[in-house]
């Protein structure tokens, strides 16, 4: 009897997510699930890694495991420490909220599939669009029906798929679309100043941020239109028409031999 395919889940929202259990509880259905997440929210963790302090993992039942540590330390914590052999699959989220264009850099969420790939194993990072209330069971059947996918056939190399789900029932869904990072638009009052009881100032990061440009063949179109978004990120971030373009500075940049 063939053993299933072993996939490691987090996220940053913390172990205790509902978007994290329907999630796992999805891709049971196509593998042997093991959880490793964050013991707490650990939104906009971007790909932060602990160095100076230890880290502390509990056990809270079979297969789900919390870590004190960030989601970029879940990832490397399942993948060489906890799990027994290598998985074959990396998936996180579903987050609570979108992560597209601009905010996959600041994302624990798609940073943790990005600690994934940059292991070599195939990963994908999940998120639901939508505000308090939010709506998983659509994004945990995509998930699912994307990760019996790449299994089958795996992911270009150094690639990892973020994927965005509309806020709308699953019924409603127009199909998904493959598609390039759009860019978000930034709010120019996108820091909050207030004084605090003492008269000191202090700053709220992210008050008024727009929804984003939505532009034909983006993420933010295709979830804008309901479409479910899948967009390929790959590791490799060198602008390589730059390289070409620049290559006269080094001439200018270089001190004159002899100095």
């Amino acid at each position: 009897m063939t053993s299933k395919p072993k996939i490691l889940v987090s996220n940053d929202d913390g172990v205790h997510s509902e978007g994290l259990r329907c999630l796992a509880e999805a891709l049971r259905a196509v593998g042997e699930v093991t959880i490793v997440a964050p013991d707490g929210e650990q939104n906009a963790a971007s790909h932060a890694i602990t160095l100076h302090k230890p880290l502390r993992v509990t056990q809270l039942a079979d297969g789900i495991f919390s870590a004190s540590g960030t989601p970029t330390d879940c990832i490397n914590l399942g993948v060489i420490t906890i799990l027994k052999e290598r998985p074959a699959l990396v998936v996180s989220g579903i987050n609570k909220g979108e992560n597209l264009a601009d905010d996959v850099t600041y994302s624990g969420t798609v940073l943790a599939a990005m600690e994934g790939t940059l292991l070599g194993i195939p990963s994908i990072a999940v998120s639901q669009a939508g505000e308090g209330a939010f709506r998983f069971e659509a994004a945990a059947r995509v998930a699912a029906r994307i990760a019996e996918l790449v299994l089958e056939q795996g992911l270009p190399r150094d690639t990892l798929l973020n994927v965005n789900v509309p806020d709308l029932d699953p019924s409603e869904i127009r199909g998904v679309k493959i598609t390039r990072l759009g860019r978000r638009s930034y709010d120019a009052n996108d820091i909050i100043e207030k004084v605090d009881p003492r008269g000191r100032k202090y700053y709220w990061i992210g008050g008024n941020r727009a929804f984003g440009v939505e532009s034909e063949g983006t993420d933010f179109g295709a979830v804008q239109a309901g479409y479910v978004s899948v967009s390929p990120v790959h590791l490799d971030l060198t602008n390589y028409a730059a390289l070409v373009a620049l290559a006269a500075w080094e001439a200018r940049l270089s001190p004159p031999r002899g100095r």
